[in-house]
């Protein structure tokens, strides 16, 4: 299998302006340096707090926001440069479902005329053309062809989200990004977006970029997980490795976090609290940008920014796995934690 998207030294900078002459007096790091790559027909998932870039990094991933610095490839062709003569016939490749399908609608237009939307703007594709493969994608996602006549009003957010996805869906796409697309749902919607998803996955060989805050649901979904933390990937490996043998500090605070759903282990599992806020994007800690909230910080840690460690098919931005214990690429769970910096 080859890599559908490749991300290399992504960066993207938002300037800080002053109120009173417009001059740029800083700028805001929420991409900083990530490098990605997606297998065709895989799922990586991107995980992380509100404000570690997630949201960013996905629509820089298809050009929504344009890279300060890095590049982006798409089936081998660099995107990033591609002026937009070159870049808008790409589009039809790579698409977006947003978090709430409500503010994805425009409330005055049926959900025929949303979804024709992308056809007549991307394809030569006649009227009827059109009206058929509308039927097509709403049977696609399970809703009924006759629903095209209703507004987004008539729908359920379960019902809208599906919606969204066959919009997604209408230039037949490679590559879908999915920026928290279950989130704004109930729990039992939930399970059957997330089944849909899987399924289309399968019949349509679609990849996916699936990003949220909830690492179980991640891990349900991905092939692999990708944990963002202010700006940058700081482990990056295997699902399930990530999800039980964590090798960041970070990724063990969020497994931490996740509900045990069995009553009889309910306390089986200890809550770690990280100190404080997330420090601001504006002005990131020096050496390890985490080293504010970690409960395993060394003196190191204060001053250099770690490398990525590869151990086996994961990597890991850390210094335990180099200075002080040497992990070496085990579990963080092996260690326990010193007193939370203050």
């Amino acid at each position: 299998m080859t890599d559908v998207l490749k991300a290399k030294d992504l960066v993207k900078y938002f300037p800080i302006r002053s109120a009173l002459l417009r001059r740029t007096t800083g700028h805001v790091r929420a991409v900083d340096g990530v490098d990605i790559s997606v297998l065709e027909g895989k799922t990586l998932g991107l995980v992380g707090e509100s404000g570690s870039g997630k949201s960013t990094l996905g629509r820089v991933l298809i050009q929504l926001l344009d890279a300060t610095s890095g590049s982006v490839h798409l089936d081998g062709q660099d995107i990033t440069e591609m002026p937009e003569r070159r870049l808008r016939p790409m589009r039809g490749e790579m698409q977006m479902v947003f978090q709430d399908p409500y503010s994805s609608f425009d409330p005055l237009s049926t959900i025929a005329e949303s979804l024709a939307e992308p056809m007549i703007t991307h394809t030569t594709m006649t009227g009827a053309q059109r009206e058929k493969r509308i039927g097509e994608l709403l049977e696609l996602v399970r809703l009924r062809a006759a629903h095209r006549h209703r507004y987004p009003r008539e729908f359920s957010g379960g019902q809208l989200q599906r919606v969204a996805i066959a919009r997604a869906l209408a230039l037949n796409p490679k590559l879908l990004v999915l920026d928290e697309p279950v989130s704004s749902l109930d729990v039992s919607i939930q399970a059957d977006v997330i089944n849909l998803l899987q399924d289309l996955q399968l019949e349509l060989g679609l990849t996916y970029v699936f990003i949220a805050h909830d690492l179980a649901v991640v891990r349900h979904v991905s092939d692999r997980i990708a944990v963002m933390y202010l700006g940058r990937i700081v482990e990056e490996g295997p699902a399930d490795d990530v999800y039980f043998h964590p090798k960041h500090p970070y990724t063990q605070a969020l497994l931490s976090a996740i509900p045990v759903a069995d009553p009889s282990q309910r306390g089986t599992r200890k809550r770690i609290v990280l100190a404080g806020d997330p420090p601001s994007p504006a002005n990131p800690p020096s050496g390890c940008r985490f080293h504010t909230r970690c409960p395993y910080v060394m003196d190191i840690c204060l001053t250099k920014d770690p490398a990525d460690f590869e151990a086996g098919d994961s990597r890991v931005a850390c210094h335990l796995h180099t200075s002080g214990p040497t992990l070496q690429g085990g579990s963080v769970k092996e260690l326990i934690p010193a007193a939370a910096p203050m």
